[in-house]
């Protein structure tokens, strides 16, 4: 393609910001401000509107009948419906649990599922089990996210349109989305992508709309269309934190529009910069604040009893959820009672036994000899230990009760030895200290023994308590903190975890707590020390501590999704789908769902992108040579608009680069819905000699010109047509994966359009010489 410079029916467009988005109002409008007379009818805008408005309910049913056709097959739980199904089930039992996202897409799943007469009792326990047997409402529950993966194709359409793209243009991009077999899987199922694809592509909608009355500031349609990109943008977050990535796309467009305010050439007084600035805060960051902690608000409103979750929260979380165990059975711990202790993240007991270290690990080091000390996860009697004072105790009474910041010793009851840490380096991380126990008639070894019980979220003189204490164990002489890990030790320690010494007290994963209170300290079985336990109410927390709490477990779990899986991806993979995901298989009858996108569309997408960039950094070098190759309203329009739109693709996109979780095709659903925009902009750039003008609505001051309209041609409806016939041909292919239809093995073969597709059930080949 070249860049010569084209005669093109244009003035130079004087829009100050990214994107430069759409003006709705025509040279028909235009001679209405100036006559009072009536303007002569324009049946050629009407036709446009009429062909826009026929095509855009024309792809929203297809997008429907894409999204519902076989909703109910397979009628087991697929993929992360495991998940995501559950968590409607706790909304509906009111049962609290844990996730790494935020709660709105699944409260409006929770919503939904309700609404079709779900009563929760079903688990969602694995992929394949039956929800019929069950009697799930699961066509119903699906059928809402479906809704919103085909609404998603209007808006795409309709983003396009305000943009001022022609309708032809338009069309290409939405069909980009409408029949793509990857957004079709994923917004299909009891999953969390429709929602938030949707409310991404909202964002960009509004935003679009609110540029429109940039020349009309402060108007109620101006504040209208903010509130409106605010709303929309909350609701992006708060169906996932990658929800963020839209709050960047829009934040760097609301940076550069500002920019373009501040410039002193605009005769604005930097009152009005700052009324601008201050606004744009309101709309774009209080607002949707507001409304991300409401969604917070209420999850903890209807979550409000004790549920699978409870364990990742605090105490004091913990006791705010009614039958909770901590409300029910958490006890004060005194001096010699024999107690279990649990590790908070790994869930496995303090344990030792007999055994020995080696004297001599795999890498050469020697060892102390010690007694090991490692964590199991199964209860024994290996992991009883006793609380034994060091300080003077009266005969009864409260003193006895052990209490936050006491010094500890801690007794191996069944080996009749003390732990022990010591500078001598740990098994599997010379970094870290060895612990091991030493035999209580040692002196010198005594200071060695020492250990701080530091409560979490503690007041001095705090009672230690089973279960509700969680608590971090610090030796005195060398400040390191017991610590364990899920690496295994060697065969020599039966495979057991390795517990050592950490050096870094706040690392949040060297927390424990008691998990029973095995003895008192005269012997006796524990439920003989008291007779009766009153019942303890549901305590009180501020709100807003709980939302923190509850944004830092998510955030540090979500990076801790680091573990390996067979289906997981790099974000490298993505653009060019060389590698998909196996929703749910079926041996019996050959089927199998492969969320894989749609390859053709997603291949025009990536080198629109590439087209983009090239077509920049050429105009660029050409205007550093004083050659003047594209008209600026074109110009203008591409820079600003189609690059809103790799703004938004690029923080969609490459953040992903810097994550060390689990990463999968489906991630990139968003950075595809900005690519297929920018594929279409590329495409009106090749394709159409002019850019539609006006497209925002002019205000008092504006300067008015001849309206151009931008229509696509019989060679750019040629070329639309054709591209559009291959995407279809290429979804219909590719559908028997989307839809889990029966292939033969031959057929599964034909369909495996990349070598590096793990497909299941390919037919073997035959060689013959």
């Amino acid at each position: 393609m070249s860049l010569a410079p084209r005669k093109r029916r244009t003035e130079r467009q004087d829009s100050p910001s990214l994107p430069q988005s759409v003006r709705t109002y025509s040279g028909l409008e235009e001679e209405k401000r100036r006559s009072p007379r009536p303007p002569p009818p324009d049946s050629s805008l009407r036709t446009e509107h009429f062909a826009s408005w026929s095509l855009g309910l024309s792809l929203t049913l297809i997008a429907f009948i894409l999204r519902f056709w076989r909703i109910g097959h397979p009628s087991q739980v697929v993929f992360d419906e495991v998940h995501f199904g559950s968590f409607a089930s706790h909304y509906i039992r009111r049962e609290y649990y844990f996730d790494v996202h935020p709660p709105l897409a699944k409260m409006l799943n929770g919503l939904a599922a309700w609404f079709v007469g779900f009563n929760g009792d079903f688990g969602f326990e694995q992929i394949g089990d039956d929800y019929i047997a069950n009697n799930v409402p699961y066509v119903g529950m699906r059928s809402f996210c479906a809704i919103m993966g085909s609404i998603t194709v209007p808006i795409v359409f309709g983003i396009m349109r305000e943009s001022g793209y022609p309708v032809g243009i338009a069309l290409l991009s939405a069909a980009l989305v409408a029949f793509d077999n990857g957004h079709i899987t994923q917004t299909r199922l009891i999953l969390l992508d429709a929602a938030l694809v949707l409310f991404m592509a909202l964002s960009l909608f509004s935003y679009v709309k609110f540029h429109q009355y940039r020349y009309q500031e402060f108007s109620n349609w101006w504040w209208f269309w903010l509130l409106n990109t605010g709303t929309w943008l909350a609701c992006t977050l708060g169906c996932k934190m990658v929800g963020l990535f839209t709050f960047l796309t829009v934040g760097a467009a609301v940076l550069w529009d500002l920019w373009m305010i501040l410039d002193i050439k605009k005769g604005h007084s930097m009152a009005y910069v700052w009324k601008h600035f201050f606004y744009r805060v309101v709309g774009l960051i209080i607002v949707p604040f507001i409304l991300y902690l409401s969604f917070f608000w209420v999850h903890f409103k209807v979550l409000k009893y004790s549920g699978p979750g409870d364990t990742f929260m605090s105490p004091a979380f913990q006791e705010t959820l009614a039958g909770n165990e901590l409300l029910l059975n958490a006890q004060e711990i005194r001096y010699f009672d024999t107690v279990t202790m649990k590790h908070k993240d790994t869930k496995q007991f303090l344990h030792s036994h007999a055994e020995h270290y080696p004297l001599r690990y795999e890498d050469g080091r020697i060892s102390s000899q010690g007694q090991q000390v490692t964590c199991y996860p199964h209860n024994d009697t290996n992991n009883h230990w006793q609380i034994i004072p060091t300080k003077e105790l009266p005969e009864s009474g409260r003193g006895r009760v052990v209490r936050h910041n006491d010094v500890i010793q801690l007794k191996h009851v069944v080996t009749d030895t003390l732990l022990l840490t010591h500078d001598v380096a740990s098994p599997l991380m010379p970094t870290n200290q060895e612990f091991t126990t030493i035999d209580p008639e040692d002196e010198t070894r005594k200071n060695d023994t020492m250990f701080k019980v530091v409560i979490t979220d503690a007041h001095e003189g705090e009672p230690w308590r089973s279960l509700s204490g969680h608590f971090k164990l610090v030796h005195i002489p060398t400040k390191v903190v017991l610590w364990t890990h899920p690496t295994a030790l060697p065969d020599w320690a039966f495979g057991q975890q390795e517990v050592n010494g950490n050096k870094n007290q706040q690392d949040r994963t060297t927390s424990w707590y008691v998990e029973d209170i095995i003895a008192d300290g005269t012997g006796n079985d524990f439920k003989n020390r008291t007779t009766h336990v009153e019942p303890k109410g549901v305590k009180k927390v501020a709100f807003i501590k709980k939302f923190f709490e509850l944004q830092v477990l998510m955030l540090q779990h979500n990076a801790g999704l680091t573990s390996s899986h067979p289906y997981a991806s790099t974000p490298v993979e993505w653009p060019f789908c060389l590698s998909g995901i196996s929703f749910w298989t079926d041996s019996e009858t050959s089927q199998q769902i492969y969320m894989i996108g749609n390859l053709l569309g997603w291949w025009t997408c990536a080198i629109s992108l590439s087209v983009f960039v090239g077509i920049v950094i050429a105009d660029m070098l050409a205007r550093r040579r004083g050659m003047d190759p594209i008209e600026d309203g074109i110009r203008n329009r591409l820079y600003r608009n189609t690059g809103f739109f790799l703004g938004a693709w690029a923080f969609h996109y490459f953040p992903f680069y810097l994550m060390q979780r689990q990463r999968f095709l489906h991630h990139y659903l968003p950075a595809h819905l900005a690519s297929a925009l920018v594929a279409g902009s590329v495409l009106n750039f090749i394709l159409v000699e002019v850019v539609n003008y006006p497209i925002s609505f002019a205000g008092p001051k504006t300067r008015l010109r001849p309206a151009v309209r931008a229509k696509l041609g019989k060679v750019g409806w040629g070329v639309i047509v054709g591209l559009l016939a291959i995407i279809i041909g290429v979804f219909l292919w590719l559908a028997p994966l989307t839809y889990a239809l029966t292939l033969t093995g031959e057929q599964v073969n034909r369909r495996k359009l990349l070598s590096s597709w793990t497909l299941h059930f390919e037919g073997k080949k035959h060689h013959t010489d």
